[in-house]
């Protein structure tokens, strides 16, 4: 390998400049880098949803303005990374790829067959507090529950600095051929539904420099009681930066560490769904089957309803139940749900109507702008109460009192289902509760202006709990 060659230089879920391992070292070297992201169509798996599509079309061209600031451009190609990349690599003479190490299991097939091409790859930490797999039990092993794993992150040593961005790249004498971004068509046309993706969101890593500031200065001292509240701006809203590596878990973690309230409960509780984030990380890492098989492999037995009836009210949001409801339009308008509402709406989907828990993940990974593998199937799973330290199986959320208590004043709900938005006081949560008579001086018709229940959740919940009993004594047998 030449001292001269140029660095090819992987972007994957790492779209930023600062805190890039692996484009520091290369910046470093003195030698020519390329900058490279391939639209990876290899898995059907690995080709990111609508949502995601719209943001990385955003990202992506951000990345290569901040690029051509250094006197670098990002280089496009479409295709099996696992072909393109050993024939930029011998159409550049490039000594090397550097990329971040990953957890999703595409990305590391990718790492593996470049390796048996015979093309020399560096990994660099990627985008986590801690390298998967570098946090281990006594044992040597996994951790398989969360409290551990968390006591064992916020133990020395801390991750380690944020890096910052290079001043300059060195560019090689001749350019590759690029796509063209445009042509690559993420963004949608006719119909053009990405307006509220629009209007909620600005991808790019200077846009998630500024949310990360904007939360830790007005929202994150109240984060451990706001966050579970829809209808309040509690949440930092930083997943999608973090799911595309426009800003890094490591730049999250000092920031808050050295904010005004670190201290305080607000930020320790941000940290520590930093630390969920990284769990999901690290049992993807261990288990690259999560994605799609439960991790107690017993579920794979259980008794899942087949309804697609059911399967798209829940998907437009026209189950009859306004929290529910509000959370899957939330999702369909912005690419995003809060989290309380996640968990509801998903256990929705798994005990009252019995839904196999991977449609619902399929359909948040089309949906969802921060559309993480890890996070998703983890997520999935522990609702469902097929994962590593789930929820117990009669966790059965009930729609109307997760409304009655995280939305008293039915805020979330009205705004985003204007149906129910003369519904007066508790009855937004459940309309189905007032007199006829009150429904028809609302001028609320179930069934008409807004749906009638798809199921009776009491009863739901006795079907629901039998069916998971009957699961669970397999579990203990």
């Amino acid at each position: 390998m030449s001292a001269s060659s140029p660095l090819i230089v992987l972007f994957r879920s790492d779209l930023r400049l600062a805190d890039h391992p692996a484009l520091a070292a290369a910046a470093r070297s003195g030698r020519p880098v390329i900058p490279v992201f391939v639209l990876d169509t290899g898995n059907r798996h690995a080709v990111p949803g609508a949502a995601s599509r719209w943001w990385l079309h955003h990202s992506l061209h951000r990345l290569s303005d901040s690029l051509a600031a250094l006197g670098s451009r990002l280089i496009l190609r479409r295709g099996n990374a696992s072909r393109l990349l050993p024939e930029l690599v011998r159409e550049t003479g490039a000594g090397a790829i550097l990329a971040s190490r990953s957890h999703e299991p595409r990305q590391r097939t990718v790492e593996r067959l470049l390796r048996e091409s015979g093309v020399a790859v560096t990994l660099l930490p990627g985008n986590h507090l801690f390298e998967p797999g570098s946090v281990v039990t006594g044992a040597g092993g996994p951790y398989k529950v969360f409290t551990p794993f968390h006591r064992a992150c916020l133990g020395p040593p801390p991750p380690p600095p944020p890096m910052p961005a290079p001043e300059r790249l060195a560019a090689p004498g001749q350019w590759p051929e690029s796509d063209d971004l445009a042509a690559w068509a993420l963004r949608p046309t006719h119909p053009d539904w990405a307006g509220g993706l629009r209007e909620a969101w600005t991808p790019g890593e200077a846009a998630g420099a500024v949310r990360l500031r904007t939360f830790l200065d007005r929202a994150a001292a109240a984060y451990d009681g706001a966050r579970d509240l829809p209808a309040e701006e509690g949440t930092s809203r930083l997943s999608p930066y973090l799911h595309f590596g426009e800003i890094s878990a490591r730049q999250i973690w000092h920031a808050a560490m050295h904010h005004r309230d670190a201290d305080g409960p607000g930020v320790a509780a941000f940290l520590r769904e930093l630390v969920w984030r990284e769990f999901a990380c690290h049992l993807l890492h261990h288990f690259p089957h999560m994605v799609q098989s439960p991790l107690r492999p017993e579920f794979d037995a259980f008794p899942w309803n087949q309804d697609e009836g059911a399967l798209r009210a829940w998907q437009r949001g026209e189950t009859g139940y306004p929290i529910v409801d509000a959370g899957m339009r939330q999702l369909w308008r912005t690419g995003w749900m809060h989290n309380r509402v996640r968990m509801i709406a998903a256990s929705f989907l798994v005990k009252d109507l019995r839904l196999d828990w991977r449609l619902g993940a399929a359909w948040f990974l089309d949906t969802l702008v921060d559309a993480d593998a890890a996070s998703n199937s983890f997520g999935w799973q522990w609702v469902t109460g097929c994962g590593t330290d789930a929820a117990p199986y009669f966790r059965v959320f009930n729609p109307a009192l997760q409304a009655r208590k995280f939305d008293p004043e039915g805020r979330y709900i009205r705004c985003w289902v204007p149906e129910l938005g003369n519904v007066p006081g508790p009855h937004v949560a459940e309309p189905w509760t007032m007199t006829p008579a009150g429904r028809e001086t609302m001028g609320l018709r179930l069934g008409q202006s807004y749906p009638d229940r798809i199921v009776d959740h009491a009863e739901a919940r006795k079907r629901a709990l039998a069916a998971f009993s009957r699961m669970n004594d397999v579990f203990t047998v």
